[in-house]
């Protein structure tokens, strides 16, 4: 399955939206901290919840704690990673993209793309299995902070 899930009635889709939901509770702690409100997990193809992080950069002045990284971190060594689902809110810039092509994540299940499309399109190039679930929730939250927070959120993603 590529590009935006389709159905309601899709019970792939109804797992994938689970496994957000993790996500999602992420990105509102990382915003009840004064950071960026964006979230990921890291799951099994099963849907066994393997790690879980939000991005840092704002609470711990640490430009490299992206919420993918964070959840990658946390995970541990894993001998592969080919059957994991990497699950964040927001698509993946270009560091964290980075970080699932070379570990060769399975699949990578993204909240929205409108706010930042990232490297979705060069990730499916490469063999990178994308769903986007266009979550208008995930969406309103990073708007809302982009809102509030420009300057903080135009750091995050190199811009000046």
């Amino acid at each position: 399955m590529s590009g935006r899930a389709e159905t309601q009635a899709d019970p792939e889709k109804s797992q994938f939206e689970a496994m957000l939901a993790v996500a999602l509770e992420e990105a509102q702690q990382g915003r009840a901290e004064g950071g960026i409100p964006i979230g990921a997990a890291l799951f099994t193809r099963a849907g066994e919840l393997i790690s879980r992080g939000h991005n840092r950069r704002v609470q711990q002045s640490d430009p490299s704690v992206h919420a993918e990284t964070d959840a990658f971190r946390r995970a541990g060594r894993q001998r592969s990673y080919r059957n994991m689902v990497m699950v964040t809110t927001l698509a993946p810039c270009w560091y964290c993209s980075g970080l699932v092509r070379q570990f060769r994540i399975g699949a990578l299940v993204v909240g929205e793309s409108r706010t930042f499309a990232g490297g979705l399109d060069w990730l499916r190039e490469n063999g990178v299995e994308v769903i986007d679930l266009d979550s208008r929730e995930c969406r309103e939250l990073l708007e809302g902070f982009i809102a509030e927070h420009p300057e903080i959120w135009n750091e995050d993603i190199g811009e000046e």
